[in-house]
C-alpha cells in the first residue's frame, strides 16, 4: 500500500492512497474537516453507513468510532485535503463568542454538499503543498479560522459540535459494546470512550459478559458475518472488513472453526 501525506502544518495535510483500498478503524482526537479531490470513502458507524466521493466535504466530529474504507475511483487515487480542528484551537476561537453552552451534542457526520464557500477555502491551500520550506503557522491558522467561520455561516447548529469540549463520561458498557463491537480499537480507547480506565473497563466487562473482551468481540463479529451471508446474501469479500476482521483468510479460518464450514461453503450451500 502506498500512502503519501504532505503536511503544510501538523493540522493541514494532503492525503493520497494509490492502492486498491485502505481500511482503518479510527477514533479521531480532533474534529476532521475533509474535502474530496478524487476517490471514494465508505464510513461505517454503529447506526449508519455513509459514502463520500469527489467534491464532497464533510466533518467527522472527534471521539467517534468509525470504520473507514478508502478506494481509488475511475483510475484516480484516493486524494483529500484534511484539516484538524483541535480542541485547543477551537477553545481560542470561541473565547470571545457568546453561544448557548447547553446545546445538545449531535453524534453524526456533517455533510456540506459541495458548498462553494467551503470548497473555495479548502482548494485555496492546494498550491501551498508544492512550496519548499516550512509553511508559516500564522497563514495555516488563518485558513483554519476561515474554515471554522464558514462552517458557522452555513450551519447554524454547528456550534453544538465545535464548541463542545466535554470528555466522555461513564456510560452503559453493555449498550456501548453491543453497538460498537465491529470496530478494532485498543482496549484503552474503548475504556476511554466508556469513561473508564483500562483496569476498570476489563473488570466491568468480565462482570457483565463473563468472558474476555477479545473472545466476546470475535463471537459477535462472526455472528454478524453469518447474518450478512445468510440473510443479506452478501459475499465474504464484501463483509469481512465491515464486521471487524482485517484479513480474509483469518476470517475464513475462525468462521469455519465456529460454524463447521467456510464462508464460501456456506454461501454455496444456501444457493
Amino acid at each position: 500500500m502506498e500512502h503519501i501525506s504532505k503536511y503544510l502544518t501538523w493540522d493541514i495535510k494532503l492525503s493520497c492512497y494509490e492502492d486498491k483500498l485502505f481500511k482503518s478503524d479510527l477514533i479521531f482526537e480532533d474534529h476532521m474537516l475533509i474535502w474530496f479531490i478524487s476517490g471514494e470513502t465508505k464510513i461505517i458507524q454503529a447506526d449508519t453507513t455513509s459514502i463520500f466521493k469527489t467534491g464532497d466535504i464533510f466533518l467527522i466530529p472527534r471521539n467517534q468510532l468509525a470504520t473507514i474504507i478508502n478506494y481509488p475511483k475511475n483510475g484516480l487515487p484516493h486524494k483529500t485535503v484534511v484539516m484538524h480542528l483541535s480542541v485547543e484551537r477551537l477553545k481560542k476561537f470561541y473565547q470571545k463568542i457568546d453561544i448557548n453552552s447547553n446545546l445538545p451534542f449531535e453524534n453524526k457526520i456533517y455533510h456540506f454538499n459541495n458548498h462553494p464557500l467551503l470548497e473555495s477555502c479548502m482548494a485555496s491551500v492546494i498550491p501551498y503543498f508544492d512550496l519548499e520550506g516550512d509553511f508559516p503557522e500564522d497563514l495555516a491558522s488563518l485558513k483554519i479560522t476561515e474554515a471554522i467561520s464558514i462552517l458557522r455561516t452555513i450551519d447554524k447548529n454547528i456550534d453544538r459540535v465545535l464548541a463542545n469540549f466535554d470528555q466522555p463520561g461513564k456510560i452503559d458498557l453493555i449498550r456501548f459494546m453491543e453497538r460498537n463491537f465491529m470496530f478494532n480499537m485498543p482496549m484503552e480507547k474503548l475504556g476511554y470512550l466508556t469513561g473508564r480506565s483500562l483496569s476498570t473497563f476489563n473488570r466491568d466487562f468480565k462482570k457483565h459478559f463473563n468472558t474476555t473482551p477479545q473472545k466476546w468481540l470475535t463471537e459477535k463479529r462472526l455472528e454478524l458475518a453469518h447474518y450478512y451471508l445468510i440473510q443479506k446474501k452478501k459475499k465474504p469479500t464484501e463483509i469481512y472488513l465491515e464486521v471487524g476482521f482485517e484479513d480474509l483468510s483469518h476470517f475464513s479460518f475462525v468462521f469455519k472453526k465456529k460454524y463447521g464450514v467456510s464462508p464460501n461453503q456456506l454461501v454455496c450451500l444456501e444457493n
